[in-house]
């Protein structure tokens, strides 16, 4: 009989890293055999969808008791966790679910801080104590968990993000066709942008201009806030520097094949991220599983992916060594081939039937220790 799992996460339509994430780990659970119903995190009720079993509405009384409810139904459950999805302080009304919930608990942590407030720190530990076992997706991760919360490692189990198979012949920049750099993801202050827009000013003067290609709609937590206030700094910046003729913006929410497509026909995927912190990247996950070319700040998820070949670390909001490193891997013979093949080698472990198969195991794990707890 396959493991009823139950997951609680944000969701598609939502316009989210998690959500997105989530979706593509429920087609690959239940492709792999799995019962997957879905505890779907909305600020506001919304049409039913498939495999969502039960809505979470934020701040709705109760709610945290008719989620855990949900999540009982099932053999175990799976809580995607993120601070920003979650309602209260630092995402803290998660602990409300999983003080309810009496089927073991997998967390997955998509965040780990260093240097955490007090209150994120007892949010992550309050899961940690919940928690049968604790899934990270990189190996800094799990360090930072045993490190700072005195996690047992054996409760701790790395699994790859996930993504889909999207690889394609090695890049090659040929003198007949102007290379594409490209960024892509919801757009918000740290993404770093500024600092790729200087690094191209900057290039101009060394090597001909690529086209950078900058997609994604604003975060939609940012556009409540603030607008499109950051969006239009960097289209006034872009015109300050003179880069109009090489910068585009496209400010859609691409989701499947056709951002798969923007990122297979890429030359260099470029994340200029601000934060070091940084201990999972989906963008990243997906640009190597597609055998493209890497330039990326040094954030631990980057340092662990790209430190056999895959691409090239350069520090953060430095845009000369951006500049530099889009050069060499532009310009330089060899170089962007030699990058795309060990994007292809490491892809197979990254792809997302391989990775589904890990959570199975792990779930069937902490299922058969409660089975056997219980006797």
């Amino acid at each position: 009989m396959s493991v009823r799992l139950g997951v609680l996460s944000t969701y598609p339509p939502t316009p989210c890293g998690i959500a997105t994430f989530s979706a593509a780990f429920v087609e690959h659970l239940l492709g792999a055999g799995a019962d997957v119903g879905v505890v779907r995190l909305v600020d506001e009720p919304q049409p039913p969808t498939a495999q969502v079993v039960h809505q979470w509405v934020t701040g709705q009384p109760g709610g945290a008791g008719a989620a855990a409810a949900a999540l009982d139904d099932h053999d175990v459950a799976l809580v995607q966790h993120e601070y920003g999805i979650f309602g209260g302080p630092d995402g803290q009304d998660v602990l409300d679910v999983v003080a309810r919930v009496r089927v073991p608990v997998v967390t997955v942590l998509h965040t780990v801080l260093t240097r955490p407030t007090a209150n994120q720190y007892r949010v992550l530990a309050g899961l940690v104590s919940r928690s049968a076992a604790l899934v990270t997706m990189t190996v800094t991760a799990k360090d930072r968990l045993v490190a700072g919360w005195g996690v047992d490692p054996s409760l701790v189990t790395v699994v790859p993000h996930g993504a889909v198979d999207n690889r394609a012949p090695a890049a090659t920049t040929t003198a007949h066709r102007r290379p594409t750099v490209l960024t892509w993801g919801l757009l918000s202050e740290g993404k770093g942008i500024e600092w790729a827009l200087l690094a191209l000013a900057e290039l101009r003067g060394r090597a001909p201009l690529p086209t950078y290609l900058v997609v994604g709609q604003t975060h939609p937590r940012v556009l409540e806030r603030e607008g499109e206030a950051y969006r239009d700094r960097l289209t006034k910046l872009t015109r300050d520097l003179g880069l109009s003729a090489s910068v585009r913006f496209d400010g859609r929410y691409l989701s499947g094949p056709e951002l798969r497509a923007v990122v297979r026909s890429a030359d260099v995927v470029l994340l200029p991220y601000d934060s070091s912190e940084q201990v999972t990247s989906g963008v990243l996950t997906e640009a190597v599983a597609a055998g493209r070319p890497v330039v990326s700040t040094r954030f631990p998820h980057a340092v662990e992916l790209l430190s056999s070949g895959a691409g090239l670390l350069v520090p953060q909001q430095d845009p000369f060594a951006i500049a530099a490193a889009l050069e060499q891997v532009l310009t330089v013979d060899g170089a962007a081939e030699s990058m795309a093949a060990e994007s292809h080698r490491l892809a197979a472990a990254l792809l997302w039937p391989a990775v589904a198969e890990q959570y199975l195991d792990v779930a069937a794990r902490v299922q058969h220790a409660a089975l056997a707890a219980a006797v």
